[in-house]
This record gives C-alpha cells, sequence and structure tokens, in this order.
C-alpha cells in the first residue's frame, strides 16, 4: 500500500527533498527501515536520476581511515563505488542514499550517471532499484535476506510485497 506524503506539520507547509529530478519523501519501509517514496507520480522510462558531481558528493577511499568512526560507518552504509573512477565513493546528498534494494526494482540504474523508471510508479509508492547493478560487491544484510524470503513466501501466496 503507497503511504501518502506528508502534507504538513502545524500548518507549515513542507517541502520535499529531490533526486535531482523529482519530488521523494523518506519514510518506513516494508523493506529495511526506511525507504524513499516518490512524492508524484512517475511515468514508465521517465529520467529520474542523474549524478551531479556538484551536488552528490565523492569521497576517496584513502579518507576513510582518517574520519571519526560515527562518519565512517555513515559513508560505508549509503555510499557506493563510483563505476568509472576507482578508490572514489559516491555519496547522494539527497533522498536517494534511502533507497532500498529490490530483486524485482522499479528503476533500472545500470546506466552510471542516469537512473530511470521501469513501469509507472504511483505516488506514495517506495521506490527501488537493484543495488548489484551499480555495485559490483553487493551482498544482502542479514535483516534484508530475511524480508526477501518473507516477500517470496507472501508473493506465493499471493499477499506479498515487491522487494
Amino acid at each position: 500500500m503507497p503511504l501518502n506524503p506528508p502534507a504538513s506539520t502545524h500548518g507549515c507547509v513542507l517541502a520535499f527533498l529531490t533526486m535531482l529530478l523529482i519530488d521523494t519523501f523518506v519514510g518506513p519501509s516494508a523493506i529495511e527501515g526506511v525507504g524513499v517514496f516518490a512524492a508524484e507520480p512517475i511515468r514508465k522510462g521517465q529520467l529520474i536520476y542523474r549524478f551531479e558531481p556538484g551536488f552528490d558528493r565523492l569521497i576517496g577511499e584513502a579518507e576513510l581511515p582518517g574520519l571519526p568512526e560515527s562518519i565512517r560507518r555513515f559513508v560505508e552504509r549509503y555510499t557506493y563505488p563510483h563505476p568509472k573512477e576507482a578508490g572514489m565513493l559516491v555519496l547522494d546528498a539527497d533522498n536517494g542514499r534511502h533507497m532500498n534494494h529490490s530483486l524485482e526494482p522499479n528503476t533500472d540504474f545500470r546506466d552510471s550517471v542516469f537512473g530511470y523508471a521501469i513501469r509507472d510508479i504511483a505516488a506514495g509508492e517506495e521506490i527501488t532499484c537493484n543495488y548489484a547493478e551499480f555495485e559490483p560487491d553487493f551482498y544482502m544484510l542479514p535483516s534484508m535476506v530475511s524480508a526477501h524470503a518473507a516477500a517470496a513466501q507472501g508473493k506465493a501466496n499471493g499477499s506479498g510485497a515487491h522487494l
């Protein structure tokens, strides 16, 4: 069931952060902790992401040992290897860093610079991608393995979420 984007708090309209090209919001995810959700309908084939060097942050792997432990954990969780610059990690500066993995994603990120919707995505629906498309050494956290197994079982019963 799609989530409804937050509209206001105490009479103040909330601004949505963008994944550069679409409006999104972060909310609770059935996949893993929190996820990024569409704040507007997205059409199949629509360009939803563009890597923007002036906006997204590149971090050299050589910098990691000099970072405080809490920052290093953050970088390790929310970055992915730059597909063309060895030794560089990409940190999305927007909600994109909360995008969860799915074996049946609704986006295509095989291009290292652009991401597209591969089917219509409803407002309030979680936006997912297949991490293996851009992270060669991707492995699933134990909690994700459990979530995928539960979804597969639910799908076999006709009631599963798409993970």
